[in-house]
């Protein structure tokens, strides 16, 4: 068994779907229509065939309150992997991306987490 789709509610698919690819990078794999939504993936560039990313419209209440909740608490959604944080984190800085939590040495690892304009709050971690 493995994963092969996460999921991230967001609000907002067409505005998601530019930050996502953008700002952070990642390649659209799917992107079709699926009743009044649509079904949009994404992937790592560095890995096309792998783990595929579907920006999940919040559309249901309970989506909703749990994205709110989760941002109002300072709960990230997901984390992605980087190879260097403050490059990272520095590069996005420039492009007007807010962190809540700037690079910070955990043990082993450096983590930062910057909002995606669409509703959560994203970790990327360096290890």
């Amino acid at each position: 068994m493995k994963i092969i789709v996460t999921s991230i509610f967001v609000q907002d698919q067409d505005k998601a779907l530019e930050f996502y690819s953008e700002m952070l990078g990642f390649v659209k794999k799917h992107d079709v229509p699926s009743g009044e939504f649509r079904w949009i993936t994404l992937v790592s560039p560095e890995k096309q065939d792998g783990t595929e990313l579907l920006l999940e419209p919040n559309n249901h209440p309970a989506a909703k309150e749990y994205q709110k909740k989760l941002f109002e608490e300072g709960i990230p959604v997901t984390m992605f992997g980087v190879e260097d944080v403050r490059k990272e984190y520095d590069r996005l800085l420039k492009h007007g991306v807010k962190f809540t939590i700037e690079p910070t040495e955990m043990g082993e690892v450096t983590i930062a987490v910057f909002d995606d304009t669409c509703g959560n709050l994203i970790q990327i971690i360096q290890k």
